[in-house]
């Protein structure tokens, strides 16, 4: 069996988002028992993580960790057409992941006690994100 979902998401700037939720939902949906969830994001200056859902310090001390590895506006980029986040963005995004695969057991993700999903926006101005739940199992 195969359940498929496109979620949209309204990100007000760089930061991260907490998508378990909706991606449960769609499990849930999907009436899958058994199987995976591949979570997929369509962009290239936003990324998808499982971290800590717990202290929100994580997700900061991660972005810190980030915007030292590609900072904004280095005078090295060449694609900066449209600002000086735009190469500092798709950078930070292949250094994180595009897509994630999540067990399924019992007809939910089988995440850990201290984990979350979420979408990572690296953008510095508001962006809408569509991310894609593809269900396979039985």
């Amino acid at each position: 069996m195969t359940h498929q979902s496109i979620l949209q998401f309204s990100m007000s700037g760089r930061g991260t988002r907490n998508i378990t939720d909706a991606v449960a939902k769609v499990v849930a949906e999907s009436g899958t028992r058994t199987g995976l969830a591949q979570v997929f994001v369509q962009h290239t200056s936003c990324s998808l993580t499982i971290t800590e859902n717990a202290d929100p310090d994580v997700r900061r001390d991660l972005e810190t960790i980030l915007a030292r590895l590609a900072p904004d506006g280095d005078p090295a980029y060449r694609h900066d057409l449209e600002g000086d986040d735009d190469m500092a963005a798709h950078a930070r995004s292949v250094l994180t992941d595009s897509g994630l695969t999540i067990p399924v057991g019992a007809g939910r993700l089988l995440l850990g006690t201290w984990q979350g999903i979420y979408l990572w926006e690296h953008r510095s101005g508001a962006q809408t994100r569509r991310v894609v739940v593809t269900v396979l199992g039985d």
